[in-house]
Order: C-alpha cells, then structure tokens, then sequence
C-alpha cells in the first residue's frame, strides 16, 4: 500500500499540487489520470522520492517515507521498480546489461545467479534470444518490455510507471497495459500508473485517480467513470474520445 497523505507541493510562488490525499492499494493497478501540466507527473516524483513535497506525507505501508531517516529511506527505494517514460535503457549497453544493472548495483549474487534472474524476466515479458542486441535495435514495445523487465528483476514490492505508452501504436499500448497487469497481479505489487491515454484506463484501471489544476478532482474504478458528474472529468474523457478519432492514422 501507498498512501499520499495532504501532499502539497510548490515551485518558489508556483502552487503545482494542492491538498492532495488518495490511497494506492497493493495487488491493483492504480493510475493517476490528468492533462499534461495538471501536476500528476509532480505527484508521482514526489511519490517517489525525486522531490520532496512542501507540505504532506507520502507513506510506504508502515513507513512515513517523507519523515524516514537515510537509511529507511534507502530500503523502501530498493523495494521500487521504475518505469520512466521513455524506457531509459542505457544506448551502450545490452539487454541483458540493462536488465541486470540493478542486480549489479543492489545485491551480491553470482554471476549464474544473475543470468537466471535476468533470463527468467526477459521471459516474462516475451523478449526472448535478444540478450546480446542492443536498444537500437530494437522496436518501441520490445524497449518498453526490457525495461519493465529491468524495473522488476529485484522482484519489487512497489512498481511504479510513469506513461508506459509514450510513443506506442495503440495495439502495442494495449500488449504493454496487460503486462503491466498481469504482473502486479502475480507479484501482488503495489503498482501506480501515471497515464493520459483513456484506453489504459478503460482497460486496466482498477483504481483511478483524476488530478486537474492540481488539486485530486475525483477518484474511483474505471467502471464509475462514465456515471461520473464530475465536469472536468467529462471534459476530459471527452477530449480524449475526440483526439483518438481524429488522429491521422501512422504511415
């Protein structure tokens, strides 16, 4: 479980998050929805440790991670797996050398053992003999599998990512947003999900999050969507309707 407890959060005069209060539960996939600039992106870093918010608290199931001293901050992060948007592989390395970074950085077992490790993940998400290539080339959803491969081969209690679909074809999206699933189900994760994409939601949200102007405007399952009231909601499911139907097809 995470919970993000009257989490505000400034920029010297800029107020970008605003009071915000929701509760992220373990086993689920639950996103953060909004606009470009409406501050979810803010949420998640300050979720992550990257900032630290102005006011609030975001807490680790028993841990008060923004009260936490170096140390207990030190083992909830070794518990995150992080997706960031653009995959974030390292260009000179290979896909088993971006897999097994973590391995290398956080633990002390053998080279066999990190192989298996490593093998057993990129399983697991459908990328098999292209241990040696490197992420050029490879395609936009092979990259994306690798690094969720990446973000889990330490077997994570907490996962992470921030617009896995950047950049992908809507049928690749779809592959990518049943992946993520399906492996918060099986490792029984605590997985967050920031997205503006309305398939991902629809498809696998579980638990929803709406942040607008900063401020948490609504929250509840995918299913309530539609019965919800709430305008900037609507307005917001409805511009998304508009620009996946009159998107110009790719070539």
């Amino acid at each position: 479980m995470i919970e993000v407890v009257h989490l505000s959060k400034n920029f010297k005069n800029q107020l970008v998050l605003e009071d915000v209060s929701c509760r992220f539960e373990r086993g689920q996939t639950n996103l953060i929805i909004g606009q470009s600039g409406s501050g979810k992106t803010v949420l998640l870093k300050c979720i992550v440790g990257l900032l630290t918010p102005t006011e609030g608290d975001v807490v680790y199931d028993d841990t008060i991670f923004t009260r936490a001293n170096f140390q207990e901050k030190k083992k909830i992060r070794r518990q995150i797996g992080m997706l960031f948007q653009g995959g974030a592989l390292f260009d000179s390395s290979t896909v088993e050398e971006n897999v097994r970074y973590p391995l290398d950085m956080f633990t002390e077992m053998t080279e066999e053992e990190k192989k298996e490790r490593v093998n057993y993940c990129l399983k697991r998400v459908n990328i098999v003999n292209s241990n040696h290539l490197f992420p050029s080339e490879l395609s936009g959803g092979m990259k994306k599998r690798v690094a969720i491969a990446r973000a889990i081969v330490l077997n994570p209690k907490y996962l992470l990512c921030d617009e896995p679909n950047s950049g992908l074809d809507p049928q690749t999206a779809i592959v990518i947003d049943n992946l993520i699933k399906e492996i918060t189900e099986e490792f029984n994760t605590t997985t967050i999900v920031n997205t503006h994409d309305m398939n991902s939601v629809m498809g696998i949200g579980k638990k929803v999050v709406f942040i607008f102007n900063g401020r948490k405007e609504w929250e509840g399952s995918n299913k309530d969507i539609f019965q919800s009231d709430n305008q900037a909601l609507n307005q917001f499911v409805f511009a998304n309707r508009l620009a996946r139907e009159f998107k110009t097809p790719e070539k």
